[in-house]
């Protein structure tokens, strides 16, 4: 898994390096085709329950699941989540960035820099013994303290020789409640934070979700292993 989390994360930095204003995000999507296919390994994403494309490209209040599309101009002071994930020798790695797209408002650098920052918090919460509640709560806590809302509608996950497996792991919760983890699982851990409130509703493709009052959303997730001595971030 430590090997699909690497090609993960060396896809991500490319279709990082590509995010500038007017590039689209279907030019995200061939930069991370091209990489894999140079490397010979299987997209995560595309086909499963019929999505189109390796990534997930979702801009501005797009919230999970935006479709890359050549009609997507990307500008000046958008913020682009990229979720994406692969399979190598029947294992799979998830991981998500959201990047500014040049200069971007000092609101949204702000939940950018909030939302990873609940990540950490999250990880940092991993040990054995520690509870799904744990995770979530500490997740929780970073956003809400900061006056932004967490996404309910959509949770982080167990995952290995499937992309999403049991358990389900929200990013919200209460401490000491819930499943107990252990060494060896793998989870992925994924905020996804709103900057107004957590409501989400999902377009007629079937596919985006958005906030549903409109603000920004800032989605980040590594693939994290708990051993004896605590989280390990697969993806990093």
């Amino acid at each position: 898994m430590r090997r699909a989390g690497q090609v993960v994360r060396e896809v991500l930095e490319l279709v990082r390096s590509r995010v500038k204003p007017g590039a689209t995000t279907y030019d995200l999507e061939q930069a991370a085709r091209e990489r894999l296919d140079q490397l010979g390994v299987r997209a995560a994403f595309k086909g499963y329950h019929g999505f189109p494309c390796v990534l997930c490209t979702s801009v501005n209040s797009e919230v999970v699941h935006g479709i890359p599309s050549p009609r997507r101009v990307l500008k000046q002071g958008d913020i682009v989540s990229v979720d994406f994930g692969v399979v190598v020798d029947g294992y799979y790695g998830d991981a998500a960035i959201t990047v500014p797209v040049g200069r971007v408002a000092p609101d949204a650098e702000r939940l950018l820099k909030v939302t990873e920052a609940s990540l950490r918090a999250g990880i940092a919460a991993v040990k054995p013994g520690a509870t799904l509640g744990d995770v979530g709560a500490a997740v929780q806590s970073v956003v809400e303290s900061e006056g932004f809302s967490v996404v309910r509608d959509f949770v982080g996950h167990g995952i290995g020789a499937q992309m999403h497996e049991e358990p389900q792991v929200p990013n919200f919760g209460e401490a000491g409640r819930g499943m107990k983890l252990r060494a060896g699982m793998v989870i992925a851990i994924e905020p996804m934070v709103n900057a107004g409130k957590p409501d989400v509703v999902v377009l007629e493709d079937g596919w985006t979700a958005v906030a549903k009052d409109g603000s920004m959303s800032a989605h980040f997730e590594h693939t994290v292993a708990v051993t004896a001595e605590g989280a390990r971030i697969l993806t990093e």
